[in-house]
């Protein structure tokens, strides 16, 4: 997957730019930020749509553990996917292509920004906005990645159960860039 490079200003999302951006701030002059502290009032308004991830292994061979995810994206996978690996639960069709940006934030130590295209259970296309950032427990390792999952439709409303399930085809992928700060 070729990845571009961009601002923080190419997301979309309020809500998102707010976290990269209070992101950027708890990691000062340090590679990483440190979770510890991290978890806050704020982001109680936005945690049905976030999911965190512990990174086990490192380089090509890590995984993903799903420590918790938010109401929004157990809606769109059909299911709870808590304490099962990232690779577990993706559809086939999207798999190498969603877990390439996760190994990107690890090879990069920098947030990744996607937006991919699919389509809901009515045929209506639907705008898949994932930001993921890492985490660390030393500032300098990444062993966490906090994902931000939005899903938006220029058609307006849309059906979000099991928008990420099971695609017919692979999402489209119209961005795929690491955010430079």
């Amino acid at each position: 997957m070729n990845f571009l490079s961009s601002r923080p200003d190419v997301v979309r999302s309020s809500g998102q730019r707010w976290l990269l951006s209070y992101w950027d701030r708890l990691r000062g002059a340090n590679a990483l930020p440190v979770w510890e502290g991290f978890e806050t009032e704020e982001l109680a308004a936005m945690a049905e749509s976030l999911s965190i991830q512990d990174v086990i292994g490192n380089d090509s061979k890590a995984r993903f553990m799903i420590r918790f995810h938010g109401k929004r994206i157990a809606e769109a996978y059909g299911s709870l996917c808590q304490g099962r690996f990232l690779d577990e639960i993706l559809p086939p069709l999207y798999r190498d292509a969603a877990l390439s940006t996760y190994h990107r934030v690890l090879a990069t130590k920098l947030p990744v920004y996607t937006i991919a295209d699919t389509r809901d259970r009515d045929g209506r296309i639907v705008h898949y906005e994932r930001l993921l950032l890492p985490f660390s427990h030393d500032g300098v390792a990444i062993n966490r990645i906090l994902a931000s999952l939005e899903t938006v439709s220029p058609e307006g409303e849309f059906d979000n159960r099991d928008v990420l399930k099971s695609p017919l085809k692979a999402p489209a992928f119209s961005l795929c860039t690491t955010i430079q700060s």
